[in-house]
């Protein structure tokens, strides 16, 4: 069963569709209002949204741009249902961002079958997604965050962040990661602190931890991170390519499978 919103200000219409993918055990929330529908789709996560294209207020072309600027919503598949008819109809409405196109009228022999094929590659994306290696990473300075977090997601990765050892351990309480990346100085419990923590729990102690820092080039602050267990000790700025290379390095040799894009 998935979870799906459907958008169409003809009533019929949208009766017939949430009709169809009710019957065949989907939940369906169905709106006719394409401003009430942009708001309830950032508040709840679908597995698909299906929407008509020329709607008042904000017609489909336009709620395709929203959802795919927008972070949360870019991955969920979108399919147009719609009375487009002319030649290049369904490329602009693809290149406007919907991922299917689905002609009307709709089919009821067919239609459920086409949006359950949006649904299993949703499913699908969501298992490898489930299985790629997850990288905790540690640090009070959210670009840092952000530029760790954008720089390994592409490759693969999956990304939890932490601003202090206090919220990290609380992280690794709800999924152990593959690789810990921690800054080294943080109000609230610095990186030394974490990884004494990480290294003294049997469960945890097997985790690489990579210290990543500003300040980390004193000789002294490197020595004491290597002797509580760190791994490898990487200065900021560091290069893109050479951060993904660090990470897959240490993933493989915790033995977490193959390296995600390598």
């Amino acid at each position: 069963m998935a979870d799906i919103l459907v958008i169409e200000d003809n009533r019929a219409n949208l009766d017939l569709m949430a009709y169809l993918l009710r019957a065949f055990g989907h939940d369906v929330t169905a709106l006719a209002d394409p401003l009430e529908a942009w708001r309830v789709a950032q508040e709840r996560r679908f597995d698909v949204i299906v929407s008509d294209v020329l709607m008042p207020g904000m017609d489909g072309l336009e709620f395709a741009a929203r959802c795919k600027a927008n972070e949360a919503l870019r991955s969920t598949p979108l399919v147009a249902v719609t009375a487009l008819a002319m030649v290049g109809d369904r490329e602009r409405v693809l290149a406007a961002g919907f991922d299917g196109y689905v002609p009307k009228p709709i089919d009821p022999q067919t239609f459920v079958a086409q949006i359950q094929g949006f649904v299993a590659s949703r499913e699908s994306e969501r298992e490898r997604a489930d299985a790629a290696p997850l990288v905790l990473a540690v640090d009070d300075v959210a670009v840092n965050l952000e530029v760790i977090e954008g720089t390994l997601r592409p490759c693969g990765f999956r990304v939890a962040i932490a601003r202090n050892g206090s919220e990290a351990l609380a992280a690794i309480a709800k999924e152990r990661p593959a690789v810990i990346l921690s800054d080294l100085h943080m109000p609230g419990g610095d990186g030394f602190t974490l990884i004494q923590s990480v290294k003294n729990d049997p469960a945890l102690a097997q985790i690489p931890f990579l210290f990543i820092s500003s300040t980390g080039w004193r000789t002294a602050d490197q020595l004491r991170g290597l002797t509580l267990g760190a791994a490898k000790f990487l200065i900021r700025p560091i290069e893109p390519q050479r951060l993904i290379e660090e990470v897959r390095a240490a993933v493989a040799q915790a033995g977490h499978g193959e390296d995600p894009h390598p």
